[in-house]
């Protein structure tokens, strides 16, 4: 699915060795299938994969890529591009801006990998995530937070400006976004 060259495998191990133990790849698409998208790496710690994560495995490190962005990183290629002064990684994926999301999809199939695509990897640099729960007969997306989200004293805002908004520019089906969540507040909302 990604193809790393051999500089850019070892240019990972030589980033990841300054890095706490356990720390790995995460490869992500933000906008996936629309004209803007870009292709992201970043680093993954151990406490941030999550259960719809894929493992590509590799000399000496993993890269975890969430299971709904699979189709746009098809026959993708990740480079180490040296010249006199610098290094720079090149992500070069031909299907990341292909609007490939199914028409046989359910709307709220296409929300929740949109939510897993585009607005968890942001989350999730915080310790939070969001899930849709269900669509109401109105078209109502009932979502719930979690992780470093839930009491976080910055919800209404993240609620408003980020997950709402991008929810009902992508799908105008959707009338409104309700947050479901039952708020705990203590040291676990903060990072």
């Amino acid at each position: 699915m990604i193809k790393i060259s051999d500089e850019a495998q070892n240019y990972f191990v030589s980033l990841l060795s300054k890095e706490p133990i356990g720390t790995q790849i995460r490869v992500f698409v933000v906008n996936p299938g629309m004209e803007n998208a870009e292709c992201r790496v970043a680093y993954c710690a151990e406490d941030e994969i999550d259960e719809c994560d894929v493992k590509l495995e590799y000399h000496n490190f993993c890269i975890y890529i969430n299971k709904s962005i699979i189709p746009f990183l098809k026959n993708s290629n990740i480079d180490l591009v040296v010249d006199k002064l610098s290094k720079q990684l090149t992500f070069k994926a031909p299907y990341a801006r292909k609007n490939i999301m199914h028409k046989k999809h359910s709307i709220a199939e296409k929300i929740k990998n949109f939510l897993n695509s585009e607005i968890n990897p942001q989350l999730s640099l915080h310790g939070g995530k969001v899930n849709l729960i269900n669509i109401s007969e109105d078209n109502i997306a009932l979502i719930e937070f979690s992780g470093g989200c839930n009491g976080c004293s910055m919800i209404g805002i993240t609620l408003k400006e980020m997950v709402e908004k991008k929810i009902l520019s992508f799908f105008p089906e959707i009338t409104k976004v309700i947050d479901q969540t039952q708020h705990l507040h203590g040291n676990h909302s903060f990072y």
